[in-house]
């Protein structure tokens, strides 16, 4: 072909419809991602939110569909990517920054209540998804420096492709379905045929920058597309030949704008259209592989700037006058609808000549078929409208041998396939898809999920707040909480000279006064913490290196103290943290910027005990719970464990967070295991669990939550084993429940709260209102506010106590030991009391009710009717809702007046 023959495309011009023709009402899109941000199947359209790990579903139809778009809540992080099965519409599948895949299948109405399944996605965000061309149940994924093939009829990961030594940025399946191109912030093109080797076939030197690139592979088998940036940082396309793979054999430059490029590419026609986020101009170009050539066929500006781009199914566009694409726009408000047609003369048939046969929507083979060498291409279909059925190519309607419930219900399935909760597939890279765990039929297959998942977090009314505090400190350290509370009142550091707290009595709720009495601590406080056992000490620590213990009079401060009650002076350097003992009196633990850790007896006023054996800055410290060790998490990426009575060195060390931002530390699983909250070496805040019994083994196991710069806070409930989880300038409050064995984290309902926050305090067990099943009660602290929140868990029989949430509770507010028995080697934990009251019988005890319904299997709701069955049923359902006409009417029964009463 000669490569200066005009195109038939030459005058494919965009039509932007008026304001009438856009998709409106949308919310607020976001364009968090480097992805589309924005996908559309055959009857509705699902994009990215500007709430993280949210898609809103909207109707592809704009006239006929003007309800509100629903929305997706799928994940605990953004959405990265996302995906329609070319084989079921109603299939969806997402993935997140949180490092997990979900497929969702969709209802007619777009809402899914519960995924259909979770997958463990290995190395780091989800950055890549599509489904396979032609093989059903078949998906590639690309995470961190790796890629993986996916059978979803299986539930297992076929390969990885983990030879990248950067991040993957991009990787597509050709059209034939036998290779796969990726490329990666190591500037490389590679080829893989995974089903022969998991290591590149083919590798070329790609764009000569960086930043995100993009592979396309074109309608012929031998040529891919790349995007990205050159040496000069010019937007550019290139055009590559895999029998010629040692440079590409042509490129186009665009600008050199710094947006990343969109590219969709058409296989029927060989037209790729380009736009970028944040910007408004877009270009269709041809891509000629017979003589390879990119030539830009068009150019347009519009109205709004791109967040996202998505074309629509070569099936539901308008070919009778002659639209060849169809792109949807996402902007900030809108989904724009803008066609691309040829110009052509009235049309009474199809024009053949822009028209081919297109791929249909019925796969050719499974992915067990393409695994084993089978390739087969999907059956083309006519765009005819006369000679096709577009429904036909939506929804399955009857479930084929390949269904997952059909296949978790078989012994073969049962059996050697790696199945975990929505947790465990995030903790074990090596596990597969699981099933919703709302389906309890199979729980035992599945794993554990946590009895805790749909806790709610419930700001308690505005009559509960404290507000009008002004001036809340800013600058307290990273190792601080920021604040400390206890049942009776709360201590705030205060922002200005002198060191300032302020001291709230929680009993008097309602708007401070503009000035209040403070304690002045004479430098700027860097931790404090009141003492469990008496709610009228608070000890503070400061800058100065000094620990200055205060007396609150108990009706609370009425006038400013600036004379402590007493100071502990031994460390040479700005305190970290300071601590009580969990169960005897007068023992407080700190530790300093001069890497000591010291153990005080308060009731003499002196140090007993200090620790060393710290090699850098300390960042967290916790007693175990019955208060015989002491854990430390350092800078040099280590934790230690410390038996102070018998030795001022480690009693064990091991391997800590990778990150040097901050860290903390505590005890879980009746002190089996130590949690450390940090961040990795990519800057993303994880969570590690430790064996007590051996630290130097290494981590039991690992996930990691998201990118933030703020050190998460847990607060570990040792009842019921509930772990919450939040940062200072955060509005999202992780919750997992923790157990002992794997996988260790079962995910719990995130708590979102619109504004920000310094942290949570948490009160007392007995603060918990036990009736409304309020298993933990918290205060947050805003920027001018104290709010209390309420974890609540979602019961049906709140007449009864609901005993498996609260089990017996330890009386955490009086000692078990005094300071001078503690000395002496002896050790005691707190008696516990049991919280049920006096007027509730629990749960467990409550009578058996005989169930209302009888169970009817969901095969007699499956089965056809007949219309005159349909008929009949409607029929006597109406005549049951009217009742019997022979029964006598009301005024029937009324008695009448007696002649003789009449005047």
């Amino acid at each position: 072909m000669n490569r200066f023959k005009p195109s038939k495309f030459k005058n494919c011009i965009p039509k932007i419809p008026k304001k009438e023709g856009w998709i409106g009402d949308i919310g607020s899109a976001s364009s968090a991602t480097s992805g589309n941000n924005i996908k559309c199947g055959h009857s509705r359209i699902i994009y990215n939110t500007d709430s993280p790990g949210v898609l809103g579903i909207t109707s592809l139809q704009v006239e006929q569909d003007k309800k509100t778009p629903s929305r997706l809540h799928c994940h605990s992080d953004v959405v990265t990517d996302f995906a329609f099965s070319p084989f079921d519409d109603n299939l969806l599948v997402t993935g997140s920054a949180d490092q997990t895949i979900k497929l969702w299948q969709l209802t007619e109405t777009g809402n899914a209540a519960d995924p259909k399944g979770t997958l463990a996605s290995t190395g780091g965000q989800v950055k890549a998804l599509q489904f396979h061309p032609s093989a059903d149940n078949l998906l590639v994924s690309a995470a961190g420096k790796s890629a993986q093939i996916w059978d979803l009829s299986r539930e297992m990961p076929l390969a990885a492709l983990d030879n990248h030594s950067d991040l993957v940025q991009s990787i597509c399946w050709s059209q034939d379905g036998v290779l796969i191109g990726t490329t990666s912030k190591d500037k490389r093109l590679r080829i893989f045929d995974v089903r022969k080797s998991t290591g590149a076939s083919q590798d070329a030197q790609g764009h000569d920058n960086n930043k995100d690139s993009r592979v396309l592979w074109t309608n012929s088998n031998n040529h891919l597309v790349t995007s990205g940036f050159n040496q000069v940082r010019e937007r550019e396309l290139l055009l590559w030949d895999l029998r010629s793979f040692s440079r590409p054999v042509t490129s186009f430059s665009l600008d050199a704008s710094s947006g990343l490029l969109i590219p969709l590419y058409d296989v029927d026609t060989g037209l790729i259209i380009l736009a970028a986020q944040g910007e408004s101009t877009m270009y269709c170009m041809e891509v000629n592989t017979e003589s390879p050539s990119l030539a830009q066929l068009s150019q347009c500006v519009t109205e709004q700037q791109t967040r996202g781009l998505a074309l629509v199914p070569k099936l539901c566009l308008d070919v009778m006058s002659c639209e060849l694409l169809r792109l949807l726009q996402l902007t900030d408000r809108f989904i724009i609808p803008i066609s691309y047609s040829v110009p052509r003369k009235a049309v009474q048939e199809i024009p053949l000549d822009l028209f081919p046969d297109t791929t249909g929507c019925t796969a050719a083979h499974t992915a067990q078929s393409w695994w084993s060498g089978v390739n087969k291409q999907v059956e083309k279909v006519s765009l005819d409208p006369s000679q096709r059925s577009v429904k036909s190519c939506l929804v399955r309607k009857e479930k084929k041998t390949g269904d997952p419930e059909q296949r978790l219900a078989s012994p073969e399935h049962s059996e050697g396939s790696a199945l975990s909760s929505p947790s465990s597939s995030i903790t074990s890279p090596s596990s597969g898809i699981v099933s919703s765990t709302s389906q309890r039929s199979l729980q035992s297959i599945l794993g554990p999920s946590s009895r805790f998942r749909h806790t709610q977090g419930i700001v308690l009314h505005r009559d509960n707040h404290i507000t009008n505090l002004k001036g809340v400190s800013q600058s307290t350290p990273g190792e601080s909480d920021s604040f400390c509370a206890n049942h009776q009142r709360v201590a705030v550091p205060l922002a200005g000279p002198g060191g300032q707290v302020a001291v709230l009595e929680l009993s008097q709720p309602g708007r401070l006064p503009d000035s209040l009495p403070t304690i002045e601590n004479t430098v700027p406080v860097t931790d404090l913490t009141w003492d469990p056992f008496n709610p009228q000490r608070l000890v503070t620590g400061g800058e100065d290196g000094r620990i200055k213990v205060w007396i609150i009079p108990q009706a609370g401060l009425k006038e400013t103290f600036s004379d402590p009650h007493s100071v502990l002076i031994g460390h040479n350097e700005r305190i970290y943290t300071v601590r009580f003992h969990p169960c005897a009196s007068d023992i407080l633990v700190s530790s300093s910027y001069d890497m000591t850790v010291r153990v005080w007896n308060l009731q003499a006023g002196k140090n007993v005990l200090t620790l060393q054996g710290h090699e850098d800055q300390i960042f967290s410290l916790a007693w175990s719970p019955d208060g015989k060790y002491l854990a430390t998490c350092c800078k040099d990426q280590r934790i230690r464990i410390y038996e102070p009575r018998v030795s001022n060195r480690p009693k064990q060390e091991g391997a800590g967070p990778e990150g040097a931002r901050g860290a903390r530390i505590l005890w879980v699983c009746d002190g089996k295991y130590l949690l450390v909250s940090g961040f990795d070496s990519q800057s993303e805040r994880q969570l590690t669990l430790h064996c007590t019994e051996n630290l130097s083994q290494g981590r039991v196991t690992t996930i990691s939550l998201d990118v933030s710069p703020s050190t998460l806070i847990p607060h570990y409930d040792p009842d019921i084993g509930l772990l919450i989880l939040t940062g200072k300038g955060d509005t999202r409050s992780f919750m997992y429940e923790v157990i002992a064995e794997s996988p260790y984290f079962l995910e719990c309902n995130n708590i979102v709260i619109s504004d920000p926050h310094k942290g949570l305090q948490f009160l007392r067990k007995t603060d918990c209102a036990v009736r409304e099943v309020e298993v933990l009660r918290a205060l947050r602290l805003c920027a001018s506010s104290l709010e209390p929140v309420a974890f609540r868990v979602p019961r049906v029989k709140k007449d009864f106590f609901q005993d498996d949430v609260f089990p017996p509770t330890r009386v955490t507010w009086e000692p078990a030991l005094s300071a001078a028995e503690w000395l002496s080697g002896k050790d005691k934990q707190q008696r516990t009391i049991n919280l049920c009251p006096a007027d509730m019988t629990p749960v467990s005890q409550a009578p058996k009710e005989a169930p209302s319904k009888k169970f009817v299997p969901s095969s007699v709701y499956l089965q056809e009717k007949t219309d005159e069955q349909k008929k009949e049923e409607l029929l006597n359902a109406m005549v049951a809702k009217l009742g019997n006409r022979d029964d006598p009417l009301p005024q029937d029964a009324f008695e009448g007046v007696d002649e003789d009463e009449w005047d």
